[in-house]
């Protein structure tokens, strides 16, 4: 097992991506704090998954927050190892009918959000002397513009430059900061996103998810397992030489 003995926290972890990280994790040995902003969905979750895995209440707009939850993990296991930044939020909308609280929202979420879980993490691995594993969620909507996708793109790209600058940073520390680049994920929140599309490109609910993962060149959306092995690699010894990369995991959507 490649995380024997390691103390993480995922952010969102209550489902989707971040639980089939929480799962894997304490497959490999880890001790993971499932942190979501729904405290009794991360309850159930970590009580699916068993003992090596741990709920915590994480509101990543909120400061206090966000040290508490590291707190938490330094009382219970003696100190951060890894911290995956993955809750994250999606909007879309054409240029002209963008609000600026939608703005605000993602970018509260999905960048800050990102910036100050790792600037906590960090703060604690560099007390502990012991560096750790950083690993920031992007997406394939970073490395490109999209009609209707102008502010989660956005938010993705700042995710990605976030992971470079502060991989730069932070090695010196031993802290291994990189990012994984999804590609499109069966889960719960691509059912939100094609009911959006379903809106504003007045398709039938469903028409889009379809068709997003008939384009795949693998030949399918990808799953959130599809996504653990990468987030697994990264954690572990085998990553040591890693520094400020985003790794695409998308069935071949985007060449890098």
């Amino acid at each position: 097992m490649r995380l024997t003995g390691k103390s993480a926290l995922i952010t969102g972890s209550a489902r989707g991506i971040g639980r089939a990280f929480a799962e894997a994790y304490v497959r490999e040995g880890a001790t993971v704090a499932i942190a979501d902003i729904n405290l009794d969905a991360a309850r159930k979750t970590a009580a699916e998954i068993g003992d090596h895995a741990y709920a915590l209440k994480l509101d990543v707009t909120d400061q206090a927050s966000i040290d508490a939850a590291v707190k938490a993990v330094e009382s219970r296991t003696g100190g951060l190892d890894i911290l995956i930044n993955n809750a994250a939020l999606f909007d879309l909308a054409p240029i002209v009918e963008i609000s600026r609280a939608s703005y605000e929202k993602l970018f509260s979420v999905n960048v800050a959000g990102t910036l100050f879980m790792l600037q906590a993490a960090a703060r604690s691995m560099i007390a502990r002397g012991k560096g750790g594993r950083i690993i920031n969620m992007a997406s394939q909507a970073g490395r490109r513009g999209e009609p209707l996708v102008a502010v989660y793109c956005a938010t993705k790209a700042a995710v990605i430059s976030l992971t470079q600058s502060a991989g730069l940073d932070l090695i010196k520390h031993r802290i291994n900061v990189n990012g994984i680049a999804p590609g499109v994920v069966d889960s719960d929140m691509w059912d939100e996103v094609d009911a959006l599309f379903a809106k504003y490109e007045n398709r039938p609910k469903g028409e889009k998810k379809r068709l997003v993962g008939e384009g795949v060149p693998y030949g399918r959306m990808g799953k959130p397992e599809d996504l653990a092995g990468m987030a697994v690699f990264l954690a572990s010894d085998e990553a040591e030489y890693i520094v400020a990369q985003t790794y695409n995991v998308d069935g071949g959507q985007w060449m890098s």
